[in-house]
């Protein structure tokens, strides 16, 4: 349930939006921020997991994994100066990716047995949210 309320902030965003387009620009804004910080968060999930359990060349393969988030969300923020939508979009693509190494990680067996039922809708939501906010804040 925890994991759900992660999706409030964009949800918020889009619903201030909705009554009130002046400050809900701002709101959508900050749910773009948002996305870029979980986008980087996984990364460091990813980091943990790997740090857990994994060592040698294997340990070396993941840790670099796991700082890419971080590389796409900064290049996202770099691109909503020219384009919200594109920066949006890279950021979506980051969350929806995500789930790829996420898999990886299941199977290799660094993560829990429940981890996908977790992640799918919550990078499929706040993907989705995060580019939704992004078009919408390019109409503001």
């Amino acid at each position: 349930m925890l994991g759900y309320a992660g999706l409030l902030p964009p949800l918020v965003a889009i619903g201030i939006w909705m009554f009130d387009p002046i400050r809900g620009g701002m709101a959508l804004a900050l749910a773009l921020l948002y996305g870029a910080l979980i986008l980087s968060f996984l990364g460091g999930m990813w980091w943990g997991a790997a740090a857990a359990r994994v060592a040698g060349a294997a340990l070396t393969f993941w840790l670099t994994i796991a700082v890419m988030p971080s590389l796409i969300a900064l290049a996202a923020g770099m691109v909503f100066f020219a384009s919200v939508v594109s920066g949006a979009a890279i950021l979506a693509a980051g969350l929806f990716a995500s789930l790829l190494v996420d898999l990886a990680l299941l199977r290799a067996g660094h993560v829990p047995a429940w981890w996908m039922r977790l992640r799918v809708p919550l990078s499929v939501g706040l993907g989705t949210l995060t580019l939704i906010a992004g078009l919408l804040v390019d109409r503001y």
